[in-house]
């Protein structure tokens, strides 16, 4: 895996991306989405165990394992993502040096390890280490949260009346509490929760305002 040209700066946020090789779909049934969404919650803390390892263990040995390490610091904040059939897109937060790093190198070196033993797969599945660009502006953290939030509506995956209870983009958790993504800073900028809804499906503004953001999109 190459080395990144850069170091990732601590208590900034960035939008990370990364596809598979040949653009192969590897987010390409429920288990998989899972998976990914399973990773992206369990790496965000710094771990003795893998998650492989974590799964085999005993329902208790589990919870209370469980419960441990989620008392530990995390790594990251994560404040937005979207799975798409060959790509991620990730909103994130660096909160230790090298968080950035670790979490991603984790999370991707134990999907690849699940998908290629499910699938009789050898070798790379993903075509970099990863893409980071940092976040400068309040303005553009609030439009790349839409533009990852709107990937699937964008990519013609699904319809737009659909974003709204779609798993693989954290959207959902903007309307209803729970889940490992922070939803509170995007939140706090807007005077209702439905007041955010507007802005991510407003599809007219969001093509206005593309073009403001293009320099911020990694993925192209």
């Amino acid at each position: 895996m190459p080395r990144r040209a850069h170091i990732l700066v601590s208590d900034e946020i960035y939008h990370v991306f990364n596809r598979s090789v040949g653009r192969e779909e590897i987010f390409n049934n429920k288990r998989a989405l899972n998976r990914a969404k399973e990773l992206f919650g369990y790496y965000r803390f710094p771990h003795k165990i893998r998650y492989s390892r974590y799964l085999t263990l005993p329902f208790q040995l589990q919870q209370a394992y469980a419960t441990e390490y989620m008392k530990r610091q995390p790594t990251v904040e994560l404040y937005a993502f979207s799975l798409m059939p060959n790509h991620y897109h990730l909103l994130i937060k660096q909160l230790h040096e090298k968080g950035i790093a670790k979490f991603v190198a984790n999370m991707q070196n134990s999907f690849a390890k699940y998908f290629n033993l499910k699938n009789e797969r050898h070798g790379t599945l993903f075509e970099h280490a990863y893409k980071a660009k940092r976040v400068e502006t309040d303005e553009e953290f609030l439009h790349l949260s839409r533009y990852i939030h709107l990937n699937p509506i964008t990519s013609y995956h699904i319809e737009i009346d659909k974003l709204v209870t779609y798993p693989w983009t954290s959207f959902p958790n903007y309307l209803k509490e729970g889940g490992f993504v922070n939803s509170k800073k995007i939140l706090e900028m807007f005077p209702t929760k439905e007041k955010y809804l507007k802005f991510v499906t407003d599809q007219a503004d969001y093509q206005r305002k593309l073009g403001d953001i293009k320099h911020l999109l990694i993925d192209r």
